[in-house]
């Protein structure tokens, strides 16, 4: 694939396009106008410019300018420079924070991008003058259309705008290079097609099954950073689809990929992603604890034994197989952090105590308080869902406990935790 930056972007004056500044937050048009007005240059791109052109509403909005990072800081009394890879400035009105970049330019080998430590870029500050040569580093063709604040036009680098026309993920460059550089692009062309609808161009999307495993070499905090925004934004059924297909849930998620043979354990994943979509469309709250939880259910159930073990406690033996899991994924793959582990073990422990036979009624009633207790039930109902034996049953005792309060027998113990057979 030939590089598709031009030399002179494409110029769309303000009455050829449907960007408004009435769609920009005031915190972002603030930054615009003191850039300009102080004498920078000072662009809207990305994310931004990309949603406001498809209609949609950004989550947020990042700027571009020629002024360094020391220069915005003075111009800007809420400001904090922040990144050790490439430094930028956080500009606060109120509760927003603007993020302002100065112009990246191209190394001197003129692909590298920048000093690179087992598959992160770890410094990448090379400043550049002008946008002609920041556009030079954007990822994908929809990302390099750049708005002017001094004229509000819309600067088209890479033909962008035809790519979202027809819907396309298209890599600026060559492919394998760009992967090679930053394995990350691959999650992102996956996020891209997902949230966006569209469908990643055949060039960019061939190489990926390829290179999938050189996700290896990223950092797993880095990692969950990525997995919080494939699933936690309000597409995930589709993102799991676009992993899944490219190979690429299977590095992030090895175990669990593992055990997706299995149709409960598929249909459980498939729940819980459609479940969380629902909740971020409906604005309700959704917790990484609880979906990651999810995701690493099923393996957690292939390392328990399927028969109860004379002389072995279920419980201890549930806490040692989860602790090993989760020491297991955070050093291989994806680093969950101890704020999120904390609660996956708690609403892990509480499958025991909801399927599990009370004869003293206040021994339930006491359960109601556990601060995981809604978290608890409602991953034993995505279990029901999902079809996993002798859930059900407790699942609807459960739910009509809460529902009127009416105290009953609970239903018979299972003698195991799940019915579940190693692939």
């Amino acid at each position: 694939m030939q590089d598709l930056i031009k030399k002179k972007p494409i110029y769309v004056p303000r009455p050829e396009h449907n960007l408004s500044r009435h769609n920009i937050s005031q915190a972002a048009l603030n930054v615009l106008y003191q850039l300009h007005k102080s004498g920078y240059q000072a662009f809207l791109v990305g994310g931004g410019v990309r949603d406001l052109l498809l209609g949609q509403i950004p989550k947020d909005f990042d700027i571009v300018t020629n002024a360094l990072p020391e220069q915005i800081r003075k111009l800007f009394h809420s400001c904090r420079l922040i990144g050790r890879r490439f430094v930028l400035a956080h500009v606060r009105f109120n509760r927003e924070i603007v993020e302002v970049a100065t112009f990246r330019s191209a190394h001197i080998d003129g692909q590298s991008e920048g000093v690179v430590e087992n598959g992160q870029i770890v410094r990448d500050n090379v400043y550049g003058s002008t946008v002609d040569d920041d556009a030079g580093r954007r990822d994908f063709t929809i990302n390099a259309i750049y708005y002017n604040i001094s004229d509000f036009s819309l600067l088209d680098y890479a033909d962008g705008i035809k790519d979202l026309q027809f819907k396309v993920i298209r890599l600026i460059g060559n492919p394998v290079l760009r992967y090679q550089e930053d394995p990350v692009r691959m999650l992102r062309a996956a996020r891209f097609a997902a949230k966006l609808g569209f469908t990643i161009e055949p060039e960019t999307a061939e190489p990926i099954p390829k290179l999938a495993n050189l996700l290896n070499n990223i950092p797993p905090a880095r990692l969950f950073e990525e997995v919080l925004k494939l699933f936690l934004s309000g597409y995930a059924v589709e993102s799991l689809k676009q992993l899944r297909k490219y190979g690429l849930f299977q590095q992030l998620f090895p175990q669990t990929a593992a055990c997706l043979k299995n149709p409960i354990a598929l249909k459980l994943i498939e729940q819980v992603m459609y479940d969380t979509d629902e909740r971020i469309h409906n604005d309700k709250t959704v917790t990484p604890a609880f979906l990651l939880a999810a995701l690493l259910w099923p393996p957690l159930l292939c390392e328990l034994p399927d028969k109860p073990i004379k002389g072995v406690n279920l419980q201890e033996k549930l806490i040692e197989t989860i602790q090993k899991l989760l020491a297991r994924n955070s050093q291989q793959r994806v680093a969950i952090p101890r704020r999120i582990t904390v609660p996956m073990q708690e609403i892990w422990l509480l499958q025991l105590r909801l399927t599990r036979q009370c004869k003293v009624k206040k021994k339930n009633l006491k359960l109601l308080e556990h601060p995981q207790f809604r978290a608890g039930y409602d991953f034993l109902l995505l279990r029901a869902k999902a079809g996993e034996k002798q859930t059900t049953e407790f699942a609807d005792w459960w739910t009509d406990l809460l529902a009127d309060g009416n105290i009953v027998t609970p239903p018979t113990t299972p003698k195991r935790l799940r019915r579940k057979k190693k692939q």
